[in-house]
């Protein structure tokens, strides 16, 4: 085929798929050359109906043929995430019927799949791709309705009630949120985003009601969305609702409705928008459409991959992925968990396969006492990845989905403390450890004997819990707090036991002062017992000006690094990155309180700039030559991270792809002032 041309094969041979199938045969540039059903026979008729040669009975066997170079997934809602991450590893473009996950750690997982395969992925919001749709856009962007004030979306009908229906059914992730809700929402977040200027926006604030039906799936509900600029949008669906489809977008000079929304269709016998403006008649917009929405869909996605990228308004990877993380917060709001999120049914990858670890640039170091069953070093991942789970809606998918990244990523080194959480993020990593069967390979840090519990019969206590919550010993221990009243030889005999007893190799403290560790490591020496390895004070390229917490110690000046240097402690160095100051910061000192209290002076000011004059040179963020900054210190170091999205451990890994010289890590820190 020309070059501008696209080999399609569709997984499933449902409703959906026939209608795209019919689609594709308008498209300028596709070709439906294969299909994959779960039996024969179902693929045999499909290939008959639509003329295609190649007809499989697995999914496999089409995603192995190296004529199709981009697939539609048309499986049921628990499918999607699966297929997808198979369809991307095989070096398929992916178009993924909506919604593109059952959940949002998924949709992640699938997104980051397609990323490291160099595929495109696309949620199959038809609509997003007509020119309807473009027009919407340009109306928004225009100005012509003034500044926008309000976005209403709504997509409901009644369906006929079967409860083992693909539309009522949890196991199919049935509901209104998922199956139509997908809609309203997408179309808002759109809207939104057109009137600032972007693709898309994401809401800062979302309040959600719905009714749960008889099957435990939502028969309809509601979602307000408030996003920047104060542009509220009320969502509206259901499949057990006769609410119909429209939206109306209200400005401060004029409104915009749209009678047909999704299906872009003729109302009247053509396709048209109505504008309202302030004080006049209304006028029709009449839109000129030669293709279905199908075609057009599948015109965008060869476009993305000739161009390397999907263009708005069609819903690429970073918007998909902001789509689902709305839909399970409005779940989460009505109480809506499909079984297939539970902890019993989820004991595997999103991909439904063993973990493997994919090619990347992690870096290890090793420590004394730290070492596997036979006794050998284990390779300590350089990134360390911390449990408190921030910015989750569900943690449990959340964490799962965060930790199985992490570990293909290459990732070996767990950070979790008794009070993340009450106990949750250990939890989690406690289910993670008994289904993925990767225990052996990865080094577990323990922390606990958090104030006011910082005593060695409070360690021991939160020790026996946390062992219980994970299921397994550790590999290293850190006080997460020192308590000056408790004498530095009682911590050492305490910890001892500890190792003596099995519960974890080797031990350190976190926020411990210098003088301390030495005391307590002299006192070691000389009882002849092992004495603290490594410890984990904040480290950063910005100076810590006001502790995060009471008790918090910093290692990041001069006398600490050359201490750190000359004595060999590993330092496992939280807020790395100055919790976002390098992602986040700029001179307005109403922002985050806590970024403003502990990060905002003169001097982190001056490092922030040279850290984005060296990122502009280098064509990376910030973010990543903070990070860089903290692992090319000469002494074993280990940065910890807490990121609230798959995304940011992959930001974070760009760290080991910067090298930094001594020179340059001297100007960084402000030590120097060579010209760069």
């Amino acid at each position: 085929m020309p070059e501008n041309s696209l080999h399609w094969g569709i997984l499933s041979t449902g409703k959906i798929a026939h209608t795209f199938a019919r689609g594709l045969r308008e498209s300028r540039t596709g070709k439906l050359v294969a299909v994959a059903s779960r039996s024969q026979d179902s693929a045999d008729q499909f290939g008959a109906e639509f003329e295609v040669a190649k007809r499989f009975d697995s999914y496999e066997k089409l995603l192995a043929d190296s004529e199709v170079e981009a697939v539609y997934i048309a499986t049921p809602h628990p499918l999607h995430a699966q297929w997808a991450i198979k369809a991307a590893d095989a070096g398929k473009h992916i178009l993924c019927e909506k919604p593109l996950t059952l959940n949002w750690p998924d949709a992640q997982r699938v997104a980051q799949a397609a990323q490291r395969n160099g595929v495109q992925l696309m949620e199959a919001f038809m609509y997003r791709c007509h020119p309807q749709t473009a027009k919407i856009v340009e109306l928004v962007q225009s100005g012509a309705l003034g500044e926008i004030r309000q976005i209403e979306a709504t997509f409901a009908f009644q369906s006929n009630g079967d409860p083992k229906s693909r539309l009522l059914d949890p196991e199919l992730g049935g509901g209104g949120i998922l199956d139509v809700g997908c809609y309203t929402v997408s179309f808002c977040r759109l809207v939104a985003g057109a009137a600032a200027g972007m693709s898309f926006a994401e809401p800062l604030e979302i309040k959600a009601m719905g009714k749960l039906g008889a099957t435990g799936a939502d028969d309809y509900a509601a979602a307000l969305l408030r996003f920047p600029g104060e542009v509220l949008a009320i969502c509206s669906t259901g499949v057990q609702l006769s609410g119909g489809g429209f939206a109306r977008i209200v400005g401060s000079k004029a409104n915009l409705r749209v009678p047909s929304p999704y299906f872009c269709g003729p109302t009247d016998g053509k396709i048209k928008l109505i504008l309202e403006i302030h004080g006049q008649s209304a006028q029709e917009i009449e839109i000129e459409a030669d293709r279905s929405s199908y075609a057009y869909e599948a015109d965008a996605l060869c476009e993305a991959v000739r161009a390397g990228f999907v263009a708005s308004p069609a819903q690429g990877a970073e918007d998909a992925v902001g789509n689902m993380r709305v839909l399970d917060e409005w779940r989460a709001q009505i109480g809506l968990i499909y079984p297939h999120e539970t902890p019993a049914r989820q004991v595997a990858a999103a991909s439904g396969e063993a973990l493997r670890v994919y090619p990347n640039p992690m870096r290890y170091g090793e420590m004394e006492n730290v070492v596997d069953g036979e006794g050998k070093p284990k390779k300590i991942s350089k990134i360390v990845l911390g449990t408190m789970l921030e910015g989750a809606v569900d943690p449990f998918t959340h964490g799962l989905a965060l930790f199985d990244d992490f570990y293909e990523r290459g990732g070996t080194c767990f950070d979790t403390a008794h009070v993340y959480g009450g106990g949750v993020g250990e939890k989690v990593l406690g289910h993670w450890f008994k289904t993925r069967g990767v225990r052996g390979d990865m080094t577990l840090i323990v922390k606990g004997a958090h104030p006011p519990h910082c005593t060695p019969d409070g360690f021991r206590r939160e020790l026996e819990i946390s062992l219980d919550r994970l299921g397994t010993t550790g590999d290293i221990y850190m006080l997460h707090r020192d308590n000056l009243e408790v004498p530095v030889g009682e911590w050492v005999d305490a910890l001892s036991q500890g190792v003596e007893k099995g519960f974890y190799r080797a031990f350190g403290g976190s926020n411990w002062s210098i003088e301390r560790l030495e005391a307590a490591n002299d006192y070691a020496k000389a009882k002849g017992v092992t004495g603290f390895s490594c410890a984990s004070n904040n480290f950063s390229l910005a100076r810590l000006v006001s502790p995060v917490w009471d008790g918090c110690i910093s290692s990041s000046d001069a006398l600490s690094r050359a201490w750190f240097e000359e004595n060999g402690l590993s330092l496992f160095s939280w807020s790395s990155q100055a919790r976002g100051f390098f992602a986040r910061a700029a001179r307005d000192f109403t922002a985050d309180r806590e970024l403003v209290r502990c990060w905002y002076s003169d001097d982190n000011f001056e490092r922030l700039e040279r850290a984005q004059k060296l990122a502009r040179e280098r064509g990376v963020s910030p973010v990543v030559i903070a990070a860089a900054y903290v692992l090319a210190q000469p002494f074993p170091i280990y940065a910890l991270i807490g990121p609230r999205a798959l995304a940011e451990t992959g930001d974070s890994m760009g760290a080991f792809e910067v090298e930094l010289s001594p020179d340059e890590l001297k100007w960084l820190n402000l030590e120097s002032e060579a010209v760069r």
